[in-house]
């Protein structure tokens, strides 16, 4: 231990020059600027980008939107299991289910897969069941709020993937 501290004191004594660890920091900014100009050089301006961006930006908000709904539903049963009360048992169960469908196929959305038009049909049959489940609580905001989700979604499907 005491040679390495004597061989880095001696590094950075004035007069020395330049270190090792400086050589060895602008070796690695060296080459990591190499790289990322031989990965950008790959790239040419025929690139297609379309792909990256969500074909259905509707479908994947009302998504997004429901998952997110849900979860503050979901939050609300578990505060009132917890104080006793499980008459929001099947609701949360419904809403489970359909943060599991609408999370599946939010991914779909975003990645713009094959599947996105099949799979909504499940999603669409899921967020129907959800959002019925949920009405029956409507006095509860969260309940309500997402049975109104739920139907934005499958509104949202109906339009652009019918």
């Amino acid at each position: 231990m005491k040679n390495i501290e004597k061989a880095s004191r001696k590094d950075q004594q004035p007069g020395n020059g330049i270190s090792r660890r400086d050589v060895l920091l602008g070796m690695g900014a060296t080459a990591a600027f190499a790289y990322a100009g031989t990965a950008n050089a790959g790239m040419s301006d025929k690139h297609d980008h379309s792909k990256h961006t969500a074909q259905q930006p509707d479908v994947l908000n009302a998504s997004n939107t429901c998952l997110d709904k849900g979860q503050r539903c979901i939050a609300h049963c578990l505060v009132s299991f917890t104080e006793g009360d499980t008459e929001l048992a099947e609701c949360a169960l419904k809403v489970q289910e359909m943060q599991e469908i609408c999370g599946a196929f939010s991914y779909l959305l975003a990645a713009n897969s094959s599947y996105v038009k099949e799979y909504s049909r499940i999603c669409e049959k899921v967020c129907m069941d959800c959002a019925k489940e949920c009405r029956k609580h409507e006095k509860h905001i969260e309940c309500n709020a997402c049975a109104e989700a739920c139907d934005d979604i499958v509104a949202a499907i109906q339009l652009h993937l019918a």
